[in-house]
């Protein structure tokens, strides 16, 4: 199982990112996938969820209206729409297959 981010970077507050994960090692369409994210400092916080199909999402609070979840099974790719960001969104920003497999993270930071 591979799962590698990309997309981060530095932005200003009210900017948008786009978010990747390219997926390998496992049939991605079998799994639901998720995001968390980790700033300095601070606990592991969940950040959003998508179902196997794509047809069912969910998100913390915390960036609910502003972030989005997609996912193109063609392409074993994951995705995270990161718009108005915030100076608390700055993070390390994880794909999540399950507990035991993570990304590397991508950094975002927002400033």
């Amino acid at each position: 199982v591979q799962l590698v981010e990309s997309g981060g970077g530095l932005v200003q507050p009210g900017g948008s990112l786009r978010l990747s994960c390219a997926a390998s090692g496992f049939t991605f369409s079998s799994y639901a996938e998720g995001w968390l994210r980790q700033a300095p400092g601070k606990i592991v916080e969940w950040v959003s969820a998508i179902n196997s199909g794509g047809s069912s999402t969910s998100y913390a609070d915390s960036v609910k209206g502003r972030f989005t979840i997609s996912r193109d099974n063609a392409k074993n790719t994951l995705y995270l729409q990161l718009n108005n960001l915030k100076t608390e969104d700055t993070a390390t920003y994880y794909c999540v297959r399950d507990i035991a497999h993570w990304g590397q993270g991508t950094q975002v930071t927002v400033s």
